[in-house]
């Protein structure tokens, strides 16, 4: 059973040249991205309460993912950068849930299935800014921020593969996948992790 996700089509090297050109716009957004992971985690746990065997690792994610605000949160400070006034909505992340079905079943599926998408998406984006970053602590944290986001595609897939069958989550995975990576090439470039 493969967990691990092939996203659709690779993130552009305009993307990484805008993130590069405007790091302090990235590492606000990069911020704001972190605190709406752990919201979301915990969201599950709200919506969900009935869904047990996952709620455990649901709540080791939403903490693992605050730490990961705090630690942004810390290098903007040392940068000299606020947080922004206000959170602007992800349109890349509400098309996504648009996309989702809409009765309970399926709607429960595709949102996992979406989260495993998202984080494997972030996981290649910092995969690529730690790449493009001279050495140094920065570069240090986006290395370890890359594996950890790689952990989290994984399970969010291995949650879906609880309550669905194996063909059906890799069935709507591979139809998920393909609208994903549709919409984020009709986002506009911007220094902003989608």
């Amino acid at each position: 059973m493969k967990l691990s996700i092939e996203l659709a089509k690779p993130s552009s090297q305009e993307w990484i040249d805008t993130v590069m050109a405007d790091f302090d716009s990235f590492l606000q957004d990069h911020a704001n991205c972190e605190r709406k992971a752990s919201s979301m985690a915990m969201s599950f746990v709200a919506k969900y309460p009935d869904r047990t065997e996952i709620i455990p690792e649901l709540i080791e994610t939403g903490i693992e993912e605050l730490e990961h605000f705090q630690q942004v949160y810390e290098i903007m400070e040392k940068r000299g950068v606020q947080l922004p006034a206000k959170m602007g909505q992800d349109l890349y992340v509400k098309d996504l849930v648009d996309a989702c079905r809409s009765d309970v079943e399926g709607r429960f599926m595709d949102r996992l299935l979406l989260a495993s998408i998202i984080e494997c998406r972030g996981a290649e984006r910092f995969r690529m800014v730690y790449e493009a970053l001279p050495e140094g602590d920065l570069k240090k944290f986006y290395h370890n921020l890359w594996a950890s986001e790689a952990k989290h595609g994984n399970i969010f897939v291995k949650m879906a593969l609880i309550y669905f069958d194996e063909k059906e989550v890799y069935d709507r995975l591979k139809v998920l996948n393909e609208i994903e990576s549709t919409i984020l090439y009709r986002q506009p470039l911007k220094p902003a992790l989608h």
